[in-house]
């Protein structure tokens, strides 16, 4: 009987936890430890993002972190070496700078620096540092253009409905690609 209570806890301490994730993101991440900038905004955040050891991740001003991305700050493989080396131990910060988007399903691990105005693409996987003005992307992440070079391409391929709200955004594009209501 006392393990199904505690099987209950448990899992209402979950739906807790999904549900103050979901509505007060940077509320639920402070709490954990992380250190969080300014106007950083979470899209699709769940518990488990931030590792074992948040208080380890520092995030910038200004910094986008889309849904299932991953901060990992501890090496696990080293618990099946731990019989021949008993205080093995693989653990390290991550530091995201100011003016960063992070792509769908990044994973960041330990040790990693990520500068000031950088893209990371989705699905990278970040084993080492980005410098800033990076757009960096892939499994390992790697740069392959400046910011830069980033903005001049956007500009060029730009619809320009980047400053209407959510609403008029949608009726834009749906003129745009020529959808209608009935498709």
């Amino acid at each position: 009987m006392f393990s199904v209570i505690n099987r209950f806890w448990g899992v209402m301490r979950y739906i807790k936890s999904q549900v103050y994730a979901k509505l007060f993101p940077e509320q639920y991440v402070r709490s954990l430890g992380v250190k969080v900038g300014k106007n950083v905004r979470f899209y699709g955040l769940r518990p488990g993002t931030f590792s074992t050891e948040p208080w380890l991740i520092s995030i910038g001003d200004n910094v986008y972190i889309t849904a299932g991305c991953v901060f990992i700050t501890h090496d696990g493989g080293t618990l099946i070496l731990r019989k021949e080396v008993p205080d093995l131990e693989l653990t390290a910060p991550i530091t995201v700078g100011n003016d960063v988007y992070i792509g769908l399903n990044v994973m960041i691990l330990p040790g990693v620096t990520i500068g000031n105005r950088v893209i990371i693409g989705a699905g990278a996987v970040v084993t080492k540092d980005i410098p800033d003005n990076s757009v960096a992307v892939g499994v390992p992440a790697r740069v392959v253009k400046t910011v830069d070079e980033y903005l001049q391409s956007a500009e060029e391929r730009s619809l320009h409905f980047g400053h209407l709200s959510a609403k008029e955004k949608a009726k834009a594009l749906k003129r745009h690609f020529k959808v209608t209501e009935a498709q």
